[in-house]
Parts: C-alpha cells; structure tokens; sequence
C-alpha cells in the first residue's frame, strides 16, 4: 500500500499551472517537525521539507485557501519521477500526490477530497 499522511505547515504559495485540456496541477512545499532531546538533554528540533502536488478540484482549493504558513493535514501517495536536466544527468524527485487534506489553522476544520486521479500525462511533467 502506498499511502502518506502528513501534518505540516505550507512552506511557500501555491504555485498552479493549467493544461491545455483544462485540467490543472498545483504545487507547493509542506514542513513537517519533530523535536527530541539529546543525551544532554537539549531539545533538538528537526524539519523536513515534502514537495506536494494536487489536481483539478483540491488544486483550485489549495491555490485559493493555502498560504505560507497555513496549517494542514494532507493524506495521498508517494510518486518518484525522473527526467535529464540540460546537462545530460538524471535528475530525481519524489512527490506527494494528496487526494485528500483538511485545514488545522481555524477553529472550524474543514477537509475536502479528490476522488478525480490525474492522468499519467500529468505526473510525468517536471515541476
């Protein structure tokens, strides 16, 4: 199964790109933490950082509501995609394809799903 639950916070605004045939992709990063203590009992805080794609209807959603900052919750599956950069040397990525998220920030939770999947004409774009 391949499935990925995150709670994070939206790294940058979104970023949409429509298709010619009217569908549309949007992009932005999500932080993720987790803090532990050291042996010497420093608090360490580690972020890592997710590249997040979404389609058609949670696309137009995410580039209307999601901001910098703004906290979410968002459920999907890892896609690896590769391609040769100029130089002539493969270049790498793996994305998280969200099908679903909910908003953390208000005191009203809203969630919204996708059940649309994007063609595989889509996923192979580099971004």
């Amino acid at each position: 199964m391949n499935k990925v639950i995150l709670i994070g916070h939206v790294g940058n605004d979104p970023e949409t790109k429509n298709f010619d045939n009217g569908n549309q992709v949007t992009n932005f990063s999500l932080a993720t933490s987790e803090s532990y203590k050291d042996k010497q009992g420093q608090k360490v805080e580690n972020t890592e950082w997710h590249k997040i794609q979404c389609f058609n209807k949670l696309a137009e959603v995410a580039k209307k509501y999601f901001k910098k900052g703004s906290k979410i919750l968002v459920e999907g599956k890892l896609k690896t995609r590769s391609w040769e950069n100029k130089e002539g040397s493969k270049v790498y990525v793996t994305e998280i394809i969200i099908n679903s998220f909910e908003f953390l920030d208000s005191k009203k939770t809203e969630s919204h799903s996708n059940q649309e999947q994007p063609s595989s004409e889509e996923g192979d774009l580099p971004f």
